[in-house]
């Protein structure tokens, strides 16, 4: 004997109006076991969708984490790198700076600083003031002959003595031309030396241009004290053509007039 039973939304969905008769002893059909079963696996399938929704967000939430942590270390890494990049810039300038100047001063010793060099040096200008001061004792000494013969010349004397006079004075004149001679001398060797400083200021000059120029060094320079005392502190002289600060002979006369 058949019994109806309540009939189930799901069943009215796919099967309509029609009734669903159930098997004698109460049991419930094959087909309802059947969509059942499929009910029971759509709502596992459900189940296990949303929990594979939920896992699937957490880990891209992660994974945007991470790639945002990443960026910004990777920002952090890359402005490191450029100040480390003109760091090695300012390093490398420094570097060749240091090693251009070593060769300046390399040269400077090996063609002027050296003992031999500076020696000569010193040799030339020793020679210059020597000559000088020789070659002035002989002008003064054949000066003052000329004027005693010259003295002696105008008081009443014979026509032989006069002679000899004549030719003392000449023969002095002549000492006085060959003394005279120094200055050729003396330029040479004073142009020798002035060929050595200008080889040390080229390359010194090269050296501070190197470090910035005049005005960089202007910055490191100690200042400037006179030290000197009493008359030394007043001697100036004696100027160049173009120095100022220095009184004319035309100044001093205009004093006295």
């Amino acid at each position: 004997m058949s019994v109806n039973r309540k009939r189930f939304r799901i069943e009215e969905a796919i099967m309509g109006e029609v009734t669903m008769p159930v098997a004698e002893g109460g049991d419930i059909g094959p087909m309802h076991r059947e969509i059942m079963a499929e009910l029971r696996s759509i709502r596992a399938q459900m189940a296990a969708g949303g929990n594979h929704s939920a896992v699937t967000e957490s880990v891209d939430a992660a994974v945007a984490r991470e790639i945002a942590e990443s960026n910004t270390l990777l920002e952090t890494y890359r402005a490191q790198i450029e100040q480390c990049e003109k760091l090695k810039v300012e390093l490398d300038l420094i570097h060749d700076a240091i090693n251009r100047t070593k060769r300046e001063i390399a040269v400077l010793h090996g063609k002027s600083f050296n003992g031999e060099e500076m020696a000569k040096v010193n040799g030339e200008l020793g020679a210059v003031v020597g000559g000088t001061e020789q070659a002035t004792q002989q002008i003064l000494e054949a000066t003052e002959a000329i004027d005693n013969a010259a003295t002696a010349m105008s008081k009443n004397i014979s026509p032989d003595q006069q002679k000899l006079l004549s030719e003392e004075i000449q023969e002095r004149v002549v000492a006085i031309f060959e003394a005279c001679n120094f200055q050729d001398l003396t330029g040479q060797r004073i142009s020798k030396v002035m060929g050595t400083m200008k080889f040390i200021e080229q390359h010194i000059n090269e050296m501070m241009n190197i470090w910035g120029g005049v005005d960089a060094i202007k910055a490191h320079a100690p200042p400037i004290v006179d030290s000197r005392e009493g008359d030394a502190k007043l001697l100036n002289g004696p100027k160049l053509d173009g120095d100022v600060g220095h009184a004319s002979q035309d100044d001093i006369d205009a004093l006295f007039n």
